[in-house]
């Protein structure tokens, strides 16, 4: 099993591209359907190392909703035909900062860069 502290980085790095790419706002981000992709595969990718993570780690921080970031990633694996852009911005928006700063938190506590 690879150090959960790279996956917590990778995870940091996916909000980090996500972040640059939605920088121009909604509306921005509605109208192009090549950042719409590229946030979408961060997305993935974000949620894919999340599964990644051992369960200790998992059950050690469970104000974390690891279990829906796991469900939406296989929501934009499997039903991405029916993904709502819209909810994507609100995840985005709302959900991805709380993210950033949990897991930033758990790295700090797991001692930073591998």
């Amino acid at each position: 099993m690879k150090d959960n502290r790279l996956y917590l980085i990778h995870i940091l790095e996916c909000i980090s591209r996500i972040e640059k790419y939605t920088s121009e706002g909604k509306d921005a981000f509605l109208r192009d359907t090549r950042t719409q992709d590229a946030v979408l595969r961060n997305l993935q990718i974000l949620s894919q190392s999340t599964q990644r993570l051992s369960s200790d780690l998992k059950a050690a921080h469970p104000g974390v909703s690891w279990d829906r970031i796991g469900g939406f990633r296989n929501l934009l694996v499997h039903e991405y035909l029916g993904i709502n852009m819209l909810r994507v911005w609100e995840i985005v928006e709302h959900h991805l900062p709380a993210l950033k700063k949990q897991v930033a938190a758990i790295l700090d506590e797991l001692g930073g860069q591998p």
